[in-house]
C-alpha cells in the first residue's frame, strides 16, 4: 500500500532545535561526547516548593478532566500573575490554559488568521512562529534585523511591512534566539504606527520575562491603544525549569480566549491536572524563589560572552535576557575549515557538530542566516569546554 501524506504535513519544516538535538543524541549513542547547546531548556531542577505541589495535587487525587480552558483557581493566579508582574488587568473569562506556549501560539493563529492574511516576524524570531502560521494558511512576512541594531525592528520597519492582507504582529522580548528586549520606548514607538492600524493584533511572547538582566520587563499590552488586540503569551517552563510540565497560557480580549478555548476543546481539551495544580503554587510564589536561577544565567551570560569574544571571526552582541547568545559567523562563510566548505549558518553548525562535538542551531531556522544560535543552559565547566573546542575547532 502506498503512503499518503498530506500535503500540509510535507510542506512542513522540521523544528531545527528539536533535530539538532535528535543528531547530538544519535552521536551520543554512538559513543562520542557532544556536549549540546541547542537545545532551550533550562539544566535546573524544579525548585522543590513546586515539586511538593504536585505531589499533594496526586495525594488529592485531582485525575480527571480539566476544564477545557484550566482550573478556575489557576485563571485566577494567572490573573493576580499578570497584576503583579506586568499591571496588567485580565479577568479569568480572558484568560486559557494550554499545553505549553507553543499550543497557546497555534490557537491564536487558527482562531484569527483566515488564508493569505499575513503576520509580521521581526527577524530572527523563534523558529516554530513561521511553520505555525503556515499551519493556518497564512504568510509569514520576515522583517530583517542584525547584529548591527541589537536584532531589534524599527518602527520604520514595521511600518514598511505592513500591506492590506496584514492581519498580525508576533515577537518575543526578551527574544529567542537573540536575547534582545525591547524596552518600554521601543514599544511604544511600535505602538504608535500600530494605532494608524486599528485591524492588526498583536501576539507578545513573554515567556523569557523574568530570565531579565536589565531589570524591569514590559509588556506591550500595558502600552497606550494596546491592550484591546494584544495576546500575551507565557507559561512556565524557563523561568521555573518546568519545561516537561507543558503548562502555557494566555491574557487576550475575552472573544480571542472563547475562540481559543473553543478550539481547543476539539484538539486537546484541558491541560494536565497535576500540571496544573502545580503552577498555581509556582505563580503565587515571589519571583525571588527563583531569583538564584537568574542570577547563574547572567553569570553564564557574562562568561559565554568573554569567551566568545576571545574567538577571531564571532561577532557577538550583548544579549539582555532569556539563555542565548546568537553570534554573526558570517565571517567564516566562503572558508574552508579542516577541508569542510562552510558555505552558510547551517553548514557551520554541521561542522562545528562533527570537529567539535558541540551542537548549536543554524540562524537559518530563526529568520537569520548569518548567525547560530548557542544556549547557555548548561553548566559552566560545561560552556567552557564548549567554547574551547570551538576555538580549536575554527
Amino acid at each position: 500500500m502506498s503512503t499518503h501524506l498530506s500535503d500540509r504535513i510535507q510542506n512542513m519544516s522540521t523544528s531545527a532545535t528539536l533535530a539538532m538535538a535528535a543528531k547530538a543524541r544519535e552521536l551520543r549513542n554512538q559513543g562520542k561526547d557532544i556536549i549540546g547547546l541547542s537545545l532551550g531548556e533550562p539544566d535546573f531542577n524544579i525548585p522543590d516548593f513546586i515539586k511538593e505541589a504536585a505531589k499533594q495535587a496526586i495525594d488529592d487525587n485531582y485525575s480527571s478532566y480539566t476544564p477545557v480552558d484550566g482550573y478556575a483557581e489557576l485563571k485566577t493566579a494567572i490573573c493576580n500573575k499578570f497584576k503583579r508582574d506586568n499591571n496588567l488587568d485580565y479577568t479569568p473569562s480572558q484568560v486559557v490554559v494550554s499545553t505549553g506556549a507553543k499550543q497557546s501560539l497555534f490557537n491564536v493563529a487558527m482562531v484569527i488568521l483566515n488564508p493569505g492574511e499575513e503576520v509580521i516576524l521581526p527577524a530572527p524570531y523563534w523558529v516554530s512562529y513561521s511553520d505555525i502560521v503556515k499551519l493556518t494558511e497564512g504568510v509569514p512576512v520576515e522583517v530583517k534585523t542584525s547584529i548591527d541594531t541589537d536584532f531589534k525592528m524599527t518602527p520604520e520597519q514595521l511600518e514598511a511591512a505592513i500591506t492590506p492582507k496584514t492581519r498580525m504582529l508576533w515577537f518575543s522580548s526578551p527574544c529567542n534566539p537573540s536575547g534582545s528586549v525591547y524596552s518600554k520606548s521601543e514599544l511604544e514607538g511600535l505602538a504608535q504606527v500600530l494605532r494608524k492600524h486599528p485591524d492588526i493584533y498583536v501576539v507578545s511572547d513573554e515567556i523569557y520575562e523574568h530570565i531579565n538582566f536589565v531589570g524591569g520587563h514590559v509588556s506591550i499590552a500595558g502600552i497606550d491603544g494596546m491592550y484591546d488586540r494584544t495576546i500575551t503569551v507565557n507559561g512556565v517552563s524557563k523561568a521555573f525549569a518546568m519545561t516537561g510540565w507543558r503548562i502555557g497560557y494566555i491574557g487576550a480580549p475575552e472573544w480571542i480566549a472563547k475562540g481559543c478555548t473553543k478550539l481547543q476543546g476539539q484538539v486537546t481539551s484541558g491541560a494536565n491536572a497535576i500540571a496544573q495544580r502545580s503552577v498555581i503554587t509556582a505563580l503565587k510564589a515571589p519571583v525571588s524563589k527563583i531569583q538564584f536561577m537568574i542570577d547563574e544565567f547572567h553569570q553564564r551570560r557574562d562568561l559565554v560572552l568573554k569567551l566568545l569574544g576571545e574567538i577571531e571571526g564571532f561577532k557577538v552582541n550583548v544579549p539582555e535576557g532569556a539563555f542565548y547568545v546568537f553570534p554573526d559567523v558570517s565571517s567564516f562563510f566562503g572558508k574552508t575549515l579542516n577541508g569542510t566548505v562552510v558555505n552558510n549558518a547551517s553548514d557551520f553548525a554541521l561542522y562545528l557538530l562533527e570537529h567539535a562535538n558541540v551542537a548549536t542551531v543554524t540562524g537559518e531556522a530563526f529568520g537569520n542566516p548569518n548567525c547560530i544560535r548557542i544556549s547557555y543552559a548548561a553548566s559552566e565547566n560545561e560552556l567552557r569546554e564548549a567554547i574551547s573546542r570551538i576555538a580549536a575547532a575554527v
